[in-house]
């Protein structure tokens, strides 16, 4: 097992390069920005800033891979292809570990365990799809014909958060590249590295060029680039609400393009006092928040308690807090790591301090500097929480939890669905009965029972009111990068 001081020889071994892929080549531009490491503090390279005229090459030039090249292929080439890149996710899984690490700061634990083969994974299961989601005939008049087939719709925009920075970016190529579309990826500019490093090996993997660009910048010039070009089909997008709403706007003013969002989240997690298990609801409560620093748009940040239990339980997500080892994500023994940057830190500490003043702070609550960034915060807990302090009804997107006793199932339901989101939700009881009234009136696109944030790459993913709308993984994705074509014939 690599040691702390293996992974730090490794990642300064690394060679970055913060430049655009665009048409399978690195494009330098005029203008760049220093890409800061959460884990240092210090800066991992320079990165490209691409605007309108990077944007416009990379939309040229996936047009024509559509139009020329990776549309035209046979399914099996595609497969084939989607398959190869799978396998040099995998053997290049500690480089593209490392380089998700030192963007946002995940522990590499989860990097090398979760996050990289997961991506693989997902790759392998859309290249499968490929040749095995077919179209229908339906039932016509004698003497005619009807074929309803899925066509890909052309260039796809992908713009993606910096949580997952690599996963994200895979959420939204594999099934967009399997139904034969080509895709400009426009990553997160606090973590672009994977996702240039991906582009690379797409080549390798044989790829058209052009199949896959990828164009850095901020959100507000390369971001808006991609979202207002009329010559973008499709544009998906996972990220903050607010963020989400631009692209809607952006569709409108420019080609009406369909767009895909997958947004923000305030989860509830509902306990009741017959959950058989309080322990293991408890271990489970406090990975539901502190995973991935809670940075994680999913995250179950509001737990609602039934108040016999509620004191106890409190207790006991307490203590497995206390078992959180918080530190350099690149020691294997971490594992809760810094925030993405220091804004983003900033901002959560300012949700501390607010939820100071509006409830109890129970647990943790302080901003940390280790090895010289001020980017850690320890897991908070805060109790006495009001339904409508900012603690309790905005998305933080940190590792800080409100606790909030509710005495009644009604109640629970109410306060659950008494937000602006509808991402998540998870549900602890031993009662069948109730696990499924509950579930049932909650509005939330997915609900876990006697877990927490359910996940599986053939199960959709995704939210209904201001968490978004179309689904991420499974079959349904396809749905987002396929339109309906049908070819009636009249022989007779």
């Amino acid at each position: 097992m690599k040691t702390k001081q293996d992974w730090e020889s490794a990642a300064a071994a690394l060679q970055l390069d913060g430049r655009a892929v665009i048409n399978g080549i690195r494009t330098a531009t005029e203008k760049t920005s220093e890409n800061i490491s959460p884990v240092t503090a210090k800066s991992l390279t320079d990165v490209s800033e691409c605007g309108q005229r990077e944007v416009d090459s990379a939309v040229a030039s996936s047009r024509k891979a559509f139009e020329t090249g990776w549309s035209k292929m046979t399914p099996g080439a595609r497969k084939s292809s989607l398959h190869k890149l799978s396998e040099l996710i995998l053997a290049n899984a500690d480089e593209l570990a490392l380089l998700d690490v030192l963007d946002m700061g995940k522990p590499i634990s989860d990097a090398t365990t979760i996050d990289i083969p997961g991506s693989a994974a997902i790759l392998n299961f859309y290249a499968e799809a490929i040749d095995k989601v077919a179209g229908e005939i339906p039932v016509t008049d004698a003497g005619n014909v009807a074929l309803v087939r899925r066509v890909p719709l052309g260039v796809v925009g992908a713009v993606v958060p910096w949580n997952y920075p690599l996963e994200m970016a895979i959420w939204k190529l594999a099934p967009a590249l399997a139904a034969g579309n080509t895709v400009v990826l426009k990553p997160a500019e606090q973590s672009p590295l994977s996702s240039l490093r991906l582009a690379e090996l797409a080549l390798e993997a044989g790829l058209p060029e052009g199949t896959l660009n990828v164009v850095t910048g901020q959100g507000e010039t390369t971001g808006a680039a991609v979202g207002l070009h009329k010559d973008i089909d499709v544009l998906t997008f996972t990220g903050s609400t607010q963020v989400g709403k631009y692209f809607m706007k952006y569709a409108g003013e420019s080609n009406m393009k369909q767009v895909w969002l997958e947004c923000g989240g305030k989860s509830p997690n509902l306990v009741f006092a017959d959950t058989a298990n309080l322990e293991e609801a408890a271990e489970f409560a406090a990975r539901a928040i502190f995973f991935n620093q809670g940075e994680v748009c999913s995250a179950n940040s509001r737990l609602l308690v039934e108040r016999s239990i509620s004191e106890q339980f409190t207790e006991l997500v307490i203590a497995q807090a206390k078992k959180i080892n918080l530190g350099n994500p690149l020691d294997p023994a971490t594992t809760m790591g810094p925030l993405v940057d220091s804004t983003q830190a900033g901002r959560v500490a300012d949700f501390i301090a607010s939820g100071k003043t509006s409830a109890k702070l129970s647990h943790g609550g302080s901003r940390l500097t280790i090895d010289g960034s001020d980017c850690y915060l320890e897991p908070t807990i805060f109790t006495g929480v009001a339904t409508s302090s900012s603690i309790a009804t905005d998305e933080i997107f940190g590792p800080v939890l409100s606790i909030i006793p509710f005495d009644t199932e009604s109640e629970a339901i109410h306060m659950a669905n008494d937000s602006i989101y509808g991402l998540a939700a998870s549900v602890w009881t031993a009662n069948l009965s109730r696990a499924h009234r509950v579930s049932d009136a909650l509005h939330a696109g997915t609900v876990s029972v006697n877990t927490v944030d359910a996940l599986g790459m053939n199960i959709p993913f995704g939210g209904f009111k201001q968490s978004g709308f179309g689904r991420d993984l499974s079959l349904h994705a396809l749905d987002k990068y396929t339109g309906l074509k049908t070819t009636w014939i009249r022989y007779e």
